[in-house]
């Protein structure tokens, strides 16, 4: 399936715009989750991780999801390709192994905003800090890897290459 130049601009807006704001929800809940695991407060405590919970269903999963989608729909419909680069292969694996972690993570997330809720005191709760800052560097790497686009084509990508070589070879000879 390719697309026109301004179907291809959309769909790059939508993949830039659902990565930065997957970035941006990641920083933001590792701003609660570093409250969850200092804070003296007790009910700030319990507050953070209502607020981690509602963070992560309502912002941080579906803009995982939406990043993923609309990451290989315009890898598919761009120069790059998704299987030409190694950028683009190591970004879409990088992607797809943190949004599986975010996904079964998110279950653990939920049972310590239920329990931070029931118990008396919530600052004893074992938190998500190593995960959340895991994560937040694995999406900066991803984006390193989008601005800096490091050489390097697959055994695919080199094929494709040659092929499309000997196709503008042939077409220019009489």
């Amino acid at each position: 399936m390719t697309v026109g130049p301004r179907a291809r601009k959309t769909l790059l807006f939508a993949h830039v715009a659902t990565s930065v704001g997957w970035l941006g929800a990641v920083l933001a809940y590792v701003g609660l989750d570093v409250t969850a695991a200092t804070s003296q407060d007790v009910q700030l405590v319990r507050g953070a991780y209502l607020a981690m919970d509602v963070t992560i269903s309502t912002a941080i999963v579906p803009l995982a999801i939406a990043t993923v989608v609309v990451g290989l729909l315009t890898a598919w419909n761009s120069p790059w390709g998704v299987l030409r680069h190694y950028w683009v292969l190591a970004k879409l694996l990088l992607t797809l192994v943190a949004t599986a972690v975010l996904l079964l993570e998110m279950q653990t997330i939920q049972a310590l905003a239920d329990t931070a809720v029931t118990v008396n005191d919530p600052r004893q709760l074992s938190g998500t800090l190593p995960h959340s800052i895991g994560g937040s560097i694995v999406l900066l790497v991803v984006t390193a890897l989008s601005m800096f686009k490091p050489k390097g084509l697959t055994r695919y990508g080199w094929r494709r290459q040659q092929e499309q070589r000997r196709t503008r070879s042939t077409a220019l000879t009489p």
